[in-house]
């Protein structure tokens, strides 16, 4: 129960918080995956099932532990030491998220905005790694693998590892054609990652 509590205020806090202050503050929506069958709506759309995915799976792990069985838990993972680890990734990638969000202030978006102007961000967070939220997102997949070790939260992380460093080459093209030479340098510096 605690983890699909956990769950659900993360989500809330790094997606449904943010979206709506970014848009009371611009009335700008953040969410930004378009409807159409291009890389970048697909990728909107794996995103929308790993979320989906990881609700059902917590769900089921909290609300229906009798079901647990079907989700192929790696039962020699399952150990004190391996949740604390997988419980101290989470709550750092929450803080992470959080952090990243606020840096990036007015230009956080959810996907690729074609149609608002935002400016470039290369400080705090930024100044050490290109994405440190979807870092984070990783962070948490980890997190949740740790504490329930299982093929679906294993196929969570392959998926999401899949997604994001999709995301992360659409958002580089884009950002490449936005800010030009200021983006050019700005990725001699920092790394991708970290």
């Amino acid at each position: 129960m605690i983890l699909f509590t956990y769950l659900i205020i993360y989500f809330l806090l790094v997606f449904v918080t943010r979206s709506v202050l970014l848009w009371k503050k611009t009335g700008i929506n953040p969410l930004t995956f378009n409807k159409t069958d291009d890389a970048h709506g697909f990728n909107g759309k794996v995103f929308t099932f790993i979320s989906f995915m990881e609700l059902v799976v917590v769900g089921i792990y909290a609300f229906k532990n009798e079901w647990y069985e079907y989700l192929l838990p790696f039962w020699y993972l399952e150990n004190t030491t391996l949740i604390k680890i997988g419980w101290g990734f989470l709550i750092l990638s929450l803080i992470f998220v959080w952090v990243a969000q606020s840096q990036m202030a007015n230009s956080w978006r959810i996907g690729i905005d074609e149609k608002n102007k935002t400016k470039l961000v290369t400080s705090g967070m930024f100044s050490i790694s290109r994405n440190p939220i979807f870092l984070g997102i990783m962070i948490a997949n980890i997190g949740l693998f740790l504490v329930i070790p299982n093929a679906f939260t294993l196929l969570i992380i392959s998926l999401s590892t899949i997604s994001i460093n999709t995301q992360i080459r659409l958002e580089e093209e884009f950002l490449k054609r936005e800010f030009g030479a200021e983006y050019e340098e700005y990725i001699k510096k920092v790394r991708r990652w970290i």
